[in-house]
């Protein structure tokens, strides 16, 4: 059976999107059978990334039990350029919904939760997906905890500042330890100046273990090109030999083990 990896952060700006795009295209390039939701309903950005027009259903009409889920996904897999296949799901971007979205009350995140956990059904088994990943909105937003508790495998995505460092602590302690869920920290956007000598990335490693229980799966540079492109390319697919496109290998890598 497929998994469900969540993709989450405790605050915005940490490059999770980045890296969950990147990360669904790497596995499909590896000619795993993938799909990217895009669950951060306070700020859709896949739309724009895929440069998708959308189909006549968004993730909120399937959230909202106004179609199945097959009538939202979009397939990828011929612009993906990949031996997989990469399905992708888009949350409606327009001011609207984002109201609509921001006004939902408990009963129906309650609702939306049983239509996310049906996902392994109509997505990993009857699909035979092997990976869905959930881009999440930051923080404790309820369809960021929806996402979570749907989850198999959590990815934290942090930089090394000292406010997002505390902040995942806190979730640590809050979320990922009360639903009992194999969890796993990026630490994205690290100054290269820091990652010299396998003793300065032990040490930048010791900055967040020490803090947290949680593993450090991997350490990414900050890449100026990556930065540069501002979401335009997808690394994993346009620079397969670019170093960062090898984290994200080594990434999914880790992530199978779990």
């Amino acid at each position: 059976m497929g998994k469900i990896i969540a993709i989450h952060s405790y605050k915005g700006g940490t490059g999770k999107t980045l890296l969950s795009v990147n990360l669904a295209a790497a596995y499909a390039k590896m000619g795993k059978k993938v799909c990217l939701l895009d669950m951060d309903f306070r700020a859709p950005s896949l739309q724009s990334i895929f440069e998708l027009n959308g189909s006549d259903y968004w993730l909120n009409d399937y959230l909202n039990g106004a179609c199945e889920i097959n009538k939202v996904l979009l397939d990828y897999t011929p612009r993906c350029e990949c031996n997989g296949t990469m399905l992708v799901g888009l949350a409606n971007p327009t001011t609207e919904a984002l109201r609509d979205m921001s006004a939902k009350d408990r009963k129906w995140e309650m609702r939306a939760l049983g239509r996310l956990l049906s996902l392994k059904n109509s997505l990993l088994n009857d699909m035979e997906l092997d990976y869905l990943l959930f881009d999440t909105s930051p923080g404790l937003q309820y369809s960021s905890i929806n996402a979570i508790v749907s989850a198999d495998v959590v990815i934290v995505v942090s930089t090394i500042d000292a406010s997002d460092i505390q902040g995942t602590k806190r979730m640590t302690h809050e979320l990922y330890d009360l639903f009992e869920k194999k969890t796993g920290i990026l630490m994205n956007k690290v100054p290269i100046e820091f990652l010299s000598t396998p003793l300065e990335r032990d040490s930048v490693s010791k900055r967040f273990e020490n803090t947290h229980t949680l593993p450090v799966l991997k350490i990414i540079p900050c890449f100026c090109d990556v930065l540069r492109a501002g979401g335009t390319k997808i690394f994993a697919r346009d620079e397969p030999n670019h170093p960062f496109t090898q984290h994200l290998r080594e990434i999914a890598a880790e992530i199978e083990k779990f």
